[in-house]
C-alpha cells in the first residue's frame, strides 16, 4: 500500500535538499496556485463579448458570455434572430452554463492538488485546465455553427438568409449587419491559467523528477532465486 501510494503522490522533499534547494521546489506551486486563482476570478468576469451593428441601431447591440450567463441586450438581438429564424440565444449550451460554476471549482480544486503530487499523475490533474480555453471556444463554435446553420424556413425573411456560421472571433456579415467577436477578460484569464500551469509542470518535473527516480531505484525489486 505504502509503495502504491507512493508511486501516485511521489517522495517527499527531504528537508536537508529543501533547505538548499528550497525554490527550486517552490516554483512549481507557486505557478500553478496562480494558475488556480486565475481560473477561480475568470468566474466572475465575460468570456466572450459580441457586437451587432445595423443602420437602425448606430451605437450597436452587445451580448457579453459569463461562464453561466448571458447579459446585454440578448433581447433586442433575439428580436432580430427572430425574423430570419434563429433561436433565442439563452437556447444555446443550457447543459454548459447549468454546470460550469461546478466544473470551475472541480478545475481549481484538480490544480490545487496537482501541487501536492510529487509524480507523473501532476499532468492528469492539469490537463482539463490546460485544455479549458480551447474547449471553450470549440463548444461556443458549435453552438453558433447549430443556430446559423439551422434557421427556421417558416420565419418572416427566411428566404432573405442564407443559413450562415457566425464567426466566434473576428467579424463577420449577415445581411445588413456586421458582428465583432472577441475574447473575454474570462477566457484570457483562463488562456493565463494554462500557460501557467503548463510553466508549472516544466518545472515540476525539473524539481521531483531527480527525485523520483532516486526513490524508484532504491525501491528493492524482486527477490530473484538462486540457480542451483
Amino acid at each position: 500500500m505504502a509503495a502504491a501510494l507512493q508511486a501516485i503522490f511521489g517522495p517527499r522533499i527531504p528537508s536537508e535538499e529543501l533547505a538548499t534547494h528550497r525554490w527550486r521546489y517552490l516554483t512549481p506551486a507557486f505557478l500553478l496556485t496562480l494558475a488556480r486563482v486565475l481560473l477561480l476570478v475568470s468566474i466572475f468576469v465575460p468570456y466572450w463579448a459580441m457586437e451587432l451593428r445595423a443602420p437602425q441601431y448606430p451605437d450597436g447591440l452587445h451580448v457579453q458570455a459569463y461562464i453561466n450567463r448571458l447579459t446585454g441586450d440578448v433581447t433586442e438581438i433575439d428580436g432580430l434572430n427572430h425574423y430570419i429564424g434563429m433561436r433565442p440565444l439563452n437556447d444555446a449550451a443550457k447543459l454548459e452554463r447549468t454546470v460550469s460554476i461546478t466544473m470551475l471549482i472541480a478545475l481549481v480544486l484538480l490544480v490545487e492538488g496537482a501541487i501536492y503530487v510529487h509524480s507523473k499523475w501532476t499532468v492528469l490533474l492539469t490537463l482539463p485546465s490546460i485544455l479549458f480555453p480551447p474547449v471553450f471556444l470549440l463548444d461556443l463554435y458549435f453552438w453558433l455553427n447549430q443556430f446559423g446553420q439551422h434557421l427556421d424556413p417558416k420565419a418572416p425573411l427566411s428566404n432573405a438568409i442564407k443559413p450562415f456560421t457566425p464567426p466566434v472571433l473576428g467579424t463577420g456579415t449577415i445581411g445588413q449587419f456586421h458582428t465583432h467577436a472577441s475574447a473575454g477578460l474570462g477566457w484570457w484569464l483562463a488562456a493565463a491559467a494554462s500557460v501557467l500551469t503548463i510553466a508549472g509542470l516544466v518545472f515540476h518535473r525539473r524539481a521531483f523528477k531527480p527525485l523520483y527516480d532516486a526513490a524508484s531505484a532504491a525501491r528493492p525489486g524482486p527477490v530473484v532465486p538462486a540457480e542451483e
